[in-house]
């Protein structure tokens, strides 16, 4: 693979948000819906370096 190949340095794959009903409603300290926030808040931490990274790989414009 060539060094600026996108497969080299995949996208984040955000997190599949839990069903409605997942949620058993006796107030668990670990609720699914506040574990899937969290994932969610490293996804998108996650996906921003990503970003950064790719916007790094492109060529500048050039010169001529």
């Amino acid at each position: 693979m060539h060094a600026n190949d996108p497969e080299d340095d995949p996208a984040p794959e955000a997190p599949t948000p839990p069903d409605a009903d997942a949620c058993c409603g006796s107030g668990c300290e670990r609720c699914v819906f506040d574990v899937y926030e969290k994932a969610r808040e490293r996804y998108f931490k996650a996906l921003r370096a990503w970003q950064e990274r790719q916007a790094g790989k492109r060529p500048g414009p050039s010169r001529g």
